[in-house]
């Protein structure tokens, strides 16, 4: 298990918010934490821990009147970190390279993959095309309704008509390098793990994955490890000591590294 770090960009600042309550309308979401630091600091922070493949995501849409100063935020991150950090939010083929460029080891894609509560084949092969499998990560993160986990695109808002399923997760890894889900319903709450969703995401993934959702004790990491069969990697956000929580960063790494 590795640790991988995030840096959640919201109105132009780094923020901690419970994932379900994100609404792009008014740049609305209940914060546990906003950071008086600037992403390039987190940036350096992880670049000196020696910390890898950790993912910058941009939480406003390209609508808002904030999404500028967030991108600005973002390309300064990945300036001060060249090769260590992924970028996810509003990625597309025409934009993708830009980032890559900027110092971006992968680019973080949904919505313009699950367009319109669908798989577009056509956008994912055009992504590919541009950015190529090595560096592409699908972002899966999802919400639970009747039963099962539906990927949720849009800043988590909406439903696509795909499952997280074993065959579904063993379709998907043929066109990407990675796979990052959060597990909404209970992202920023430092509640628990999803653990059904761990221990699908264990025995089926087949390549790198981050779990991301609900991590808000050393008890739910070795539970995690266990239940995702040490096969996962993990991001704490809302609960680590940068953020405002209670379970130490330096601890946290020294965990995940044994």
């Amino acid at each position: 298990m590795k640790f991988r770090p995030c840096i959640d960009i919201h109105n132009g600042q780094v923020k901690q918010i419970v994932g379900g309550s994100l609404k792009d309308q008014g740049d609305f979401a209940d914060e546990n934490f906003v950071s008086g630091q600037d992403a390039a600091y987190y940036a350096k922070l992880y670049k000196n821990s020696g910390i890898k493949g950790g993912h910058i995501i941009l939480l406003n849409p390209v609508a808002s009147p904030y999404y500028e100063e967030t991108k600005a935020q973002a390309m300064q991150a990945l300036r001060a970190y060249p090769g260590g950090l992924q970028i996810g939010g509003g990625i597309h083929d025409q934009n993708a390279k830009e980032y890559l460029e900027a110092g971006a080891s992968h680019v973080i894609v949904t919505s313009y993959v699950f367009k319109d509560g669908k798989i577009s084949f056509e956008n994912l092969n055009k992504l590919l095309a541009v950015v190529g499998k090595e560096h592409l990560v699908l972002d899966l993160s999802c919400r639970k309704k009747d039963g099962a986990y539906y990927i949720v695109t849009d800043r988590w808002q909406k439903f696509t008509d795909m499952k997280v399923t074993k065959e579904n997760l063993q379709q998907l890894r043929e066109y990407c390098d990675e796979f990052l889900v959060h597990a909404v319903d209970v992202e920023g709450k430092a509640s628990g793990i999803e653990r059904e969703l761990v221990k699908m995401l264990g025995e089926s993934a087949g390549i790198p994955t981050t779990y991301a959702g609900g991590v808000g004790s050393f008890e739910n990491l070795r539970e995690l490890k266990k239940l995702g069969q040490n096969c996962l990697d993990v991001t704490i956000g809302s609960a680590l000591d940068l953020f405002g929580g209670s379970m130490e960063y330096e601890k946290v790494l020294e965990f995940c590294e044994n």
